[in-house]
């Protein structure tokens, strides 16, 4: 499997502060790479370099390729979705359709009108008549209809509604079947992507303190629903986490559900709950 993205040794201060701390990764064709993190954890400033719109210090290469050297070359070969839409408010949906086409050598305008096919967003309506929302989904449409080898993806939903984001990373992964891109994502809704990442990384403080296959995490994580009778003998198999429920205390482990048997029936905690105990452990 090609290596489309690779990290060695980066890190980034702001002043004295210091906000990436010696990160290695390799990031793989085909991959759907989700970055999850708190506010201020170092996601925006990572994806800034990845993208060639910052500077850091140790070694990055994208596509084989420095990203602040070539940020032109690449741009042609990554697509990037910014939590925040900027468009130009005077234009109209058809005019942005044609500027893309003249401007991007990947752009699919048809693809881009089938996306916007599902949405309220008619072909003559100006940007600045649109809602939030609305500017948002003709942003995704424009970015998504780019045939790129990367495609970044920085709180791509926010602000829109459950049923468009449902669909929106439906379509995201049935275009993933169809070009087997490599995809990052970052987001707060983690529930909402679990199902289609391959790989989780979390970063907290400027550092990884996960990166896993999305399908080594039922191996290595485990939860456990136990009363308080048994909370001792369950602490005493040190969890990394722990929260009181309605029906006694819920506990999570970083073990095999064969490790803690003895307690009760484990079942695989989601993303969400791994990263709560991660970070919590290593604030």
């Amino acid at each position: 499997m090609d290596t489309l993205i690779k990290l060695r040794g980066l890190s980034k201060n702001y002043g004295q502060k210091p906000v990436l701390q010696d990160l290695d990764l390799d990031v793989k064709r085909g991959e759907i790479l989700g970055l999850v993190g708190v506010n201020g954890a170092g996601k925006s400033t990572l994806l800034n370099a990845i993208l060639g719109l910052d500077s850091a210090k140790g070694e990055l290469e994208v596509l084989g390729q420095s990203p602040i050297a070539h940020r032109a070359k690449l741009l042609k070969r990554v697509a990037y979705i910014a939590d925040v839409a900027s468009l130009p408010r005077w234009m109209r949906c058809d005019q942005l359709i044609r500027y893309m086409q003249g401007v991007h050598p990947n752009f699919d305008a048809k693809r881009c009108q089938a996306i916007l096919a599902s949405t309220q967003i008619g072909a003559k309506a100006r940007v600045s008549a649109l809602s939030k929302g609305m500017v948002t989904q003709l942003h995704l449409a424009l970015v998504m209809a780019i045939d790129a080898d990367i495609l970044v993806l920085d709180e791509p939903t926010l602000g829109l509604d459950l049923v468009y984001r449902r669909g929106f990373y439906q379509r995201l992964l049935e275009d993933y079947f169809d070009h087997q891109r490599t995809i990052i994502i970052t987001t707060h809704q983690v529930e909402e992507i679990e199902h289609i990442l391959t790989r989780v990384l979390f970063l907290h403080n400027g550092r990884f303190v996960l990166d896993s296959s999305v399908d080594a995490l039922a191996n290595h994580y485990c939860q456990v629903q136990v009363s308080a009778e048994q909370l001792a003998s369950a602490r005493a198999l040190g969890p990394i986490a722990e929260k009181s429920t309605i029906s006694g205390h819920l506990l999570t482990f970083e073990k095999s559900a064969a490790e803690v048997s003895a307690l009760g029936q484990a079942v695989a905690p989601s993303i969400a709950d791994i990263f709560v105990a991660k970070v919590g452990s290593a604030a």
